[in-house]
């Protein structure tokens, strides 16, 4: 009895050693080192670009080039002038960088920009909801809104959108951002004329091949002071309120408070109304 007992525990014993895994299984491999990133940043999340822009050393700025007096690319050498030219080179120099500016168009500049293709896009951009579901923009640096822009001789002729949008009237506007939004959600009966060349509309209307251009009122004075033909109608009460900044990757909450707080700054002692009066004088 007392052996069936001894043989019966030697079993169990035997069968609880057998289920027990190997001693000399390797142990788990240790996990791999956090990657090296910015202050706040733990591994597997994406670096600020407050971080990345100083490291590089290049601040990238997506911009059409095609918007006085915002940003213009000058044909004949390639340099980009303009108010957020100016802004872009403060901000880059603010993050102990230097600005290169990455052509785009209106139609692309967003996608651009959400792509990585650059750190923040300048120049006249309008904050739109479309724009927002894609991208952060900044505090606004001015408030905007769009308004025609004729031959002098037709000022008192185009003052409302019921008096130009009549069969006879020839509306030309530039493609891919607010300004041909505007036109086809307005006109419905007035001819629409796109022109593919935003530094050259202007002089469509000046030779009679367009009447009317509906633009931003920044805009519309400044084509005004360099084109003594053309006159800005009512550009203190345009059609539409908007407001301009400038675009930044969303996510990005660390370099958009950065440069909330420059643009707040600039905005406020006097740097941006300085670069913005040059070009207006």
């Amino acid at each position: 009895m007392k052996r069936a007992a001894a043989l019966s525990a030697l079993a169990c014993l035997l069968a609880v050693t057998a289920a027990a895994p190997a001693s000399s299984a390797a142990p788990a491999a240790p996990a791999a080192p956090a990657a090296v990133r910015g202050p706040g940043h733990p591994a597997g999340t994406k670096a600020s670009a407050l971080d990345t822009v100083p490291r590089r050393g290049v601040l990238r700025v997506c911009t059409t080039g095609d918007y006085r007096p915002f940003s213009y690319r000058d044909p004949r050498t390639g340099g980009y002038r303009g108010v957020d030219i100016d802004m872009a080179r403060d901000l880059a120099k603010s993050l102990d960088a230097t600005p290169r500016y990455v052509p785009t168009t209106w139609a692309e500049l967003v996608g651009d920009l959400a792509a990585g293709r650059c750190d923040i896009a300048m120049g006249g951009v309008s904050i739109t909801l479309p724009r927002a579901r894609s991208v952060y923009f900044s505090e606004p640096t001015r408030t905007d809104g769009k308004t025609p822009i004729v031959r002098c001789a037709d000022k008192d002729k185009f003052r409302t959108l019921q008096q130009i949008d009549r069969p006879g009237t020839t509306v030309i506007v530039n493609p891919g951002g607010t300004n041909e939004q505007f036109a086809r959600a307005h006109i419905k009966q007035a001819t629409l004329k796109v022109h593919p060349d935003n530094t050259t509309i202007f002089d469509e209307i000046i030779a009679g091949r367009a009447d009317v251009m509906m633009t931003d009122a920044s805009e519309t004075r400044y084509q005004a002071k360099i084109h003594p033909e053309l006159c800005s109608v009512h550009p203190d009460q345009p059609f539409t309120f908007s407001e301009k900044a400038y675009a930044l990757p969303r996510g990005d909450d660390e370099f958009k408070a950065y440069v909330d707080q420059w643009v707040h700054l600039a905005t406020h002692d006097g740097t941006y109304a300085k670069y913005e009066a040059a070009w207006m004088k």
